[in-house]
């Protein structure tokens, strides 16, 4: 089986350009993007820091460990704040598994509209709830999984640098504490990342095309992905260049905005739909891709069709 790389993306490119392009149509481009955006709901990632430092500038290390101890004392001593943070807690995880499930069912309604070149919201949203669901359930367990292991992981993290600061370890020992550390750290990203990508690019098409559940797809996919292992991994690769290659494009653009592209990109709703034509190709080019594998991972209606009229290419 000859599995190519560049002829599936060139594919969803003219796709897009077909969809969006040609003609343009401003209502379809948004109804469009707002599939995408309930798609990527839970894809925008805040971040931020902080640090703690004594009136000398340096961390007052002993603080910091005792800190757990601290903030358990002051919660005991000012109940009123524990209830506010306790039900700001709870809100924030109610929020999230909305976010969620609106997601999952996002994911269908993108699909849809990309398989069939159309801007439909309350159909594929009703017609594929079940699917929508059920990759709800699984999402929602599987970030439950990915919370527990990241909270072991800073506990674990918390626990190595009390022993590095006690002075109880030696010079090497420290080094390879601190390198596991970080290979843990990178080990755990990647794993997520790439499951991740595989239940987007792949499983996720699979629950659309069979109308089966998350569990039932995993099931199939993994049977395909284990036949196909290095082509899976190759392409984790090649999207991984792909999307680095649209950040660099997306800094550069706005940097030439003098940093008002910035600001509106913050805003999610804007991001997908101002960058819809990426979103939207990066769609279809993940479904061309498992269409190489066969008749039964076919979603696009004119798939035939359009490789026969394509230009080949060459990988």
């Amino acid at each position: 089986m000859n599995i190519q790389y560049s002829k599936p993306f060139s594919q969803g490119f003219k796709r897009m350009k077909k969809a969006l392009f040609q003609p343009f149509n401003l209502e379809k481009w948004f109804v469009v993007g707002f599939t995408a955006f309930l798609a990527t709901l839970t894809d925008c990632r805040g971040n931020g820091g902080g640090s703690s430092s004594n009136r000398g500038g340096h961390p007052n290390w002993d603080e910091l460990f005792r800190f757990p101890e601290t903030a358990r004392d002051w919660l005991l001593d000012h109940p009123l704040y524990f209830n506010l943070i306790l039900a700001g807690v709870v809100l924030l995880v109610i929020i999230g598994i909305v976010f969620i499930w609106l997601s999952s069912r996002g994911k269908f309604m993108f699909l849809d509209n990309v398989v069939h070149d159309k801007a439909e919201v309350k159909k594929p949203w009703f017609e594929y709830r079940r699917e929508g669901n059920s990759l709800f359930l699984w999402r929602l367990v599987f970030g439950l999984i990915v919370l527990a292991v990241f909270i072991w992981f800073l506990l674990y993290c918390f626990e190595t640098a009390k022993m590095i600061h006690s002075g109880n370890m030696f010079v090497a020992n420290k080094f390879w504490a601190i390198t596991k550390l970080v290979l843990l750290f990178l080990a755990f990203i990647l794993s997520v990342g790439f499951i991740t990508m595989l239940l987007d690019h792949f499983v996720i098409p699979i629950m659309y095309k069979q109308k089966i559940p998350a569990t039932k797809a995993w099931g199939r996919f993994l049977k395909l992905f284990g036949r196909y292992f290095g082509h899976f991994i190759l392409y984790g690769c090649f999207f991984f260049v792909l999307g680095l290659g649209v950040m660099i494009g997306v800094i550069f653009l706005a940097a030439l905005t003098c940093c008002i592209g910035f600001i509106l990109l913050i805003i999610p709703f804007i991001n997908v739909v101002v960058l819809l034509p990426v979103h939207y190709t990066f769609r279809a080019f993940s479904v061309e891709f498992l269409e190489q594998f066969g008749d039964e991972f076919r979603c696009f209606p004119d798939s035939e069709t359009l490789n026969e009229t394509a230009e080949p290419g060459t990988d």
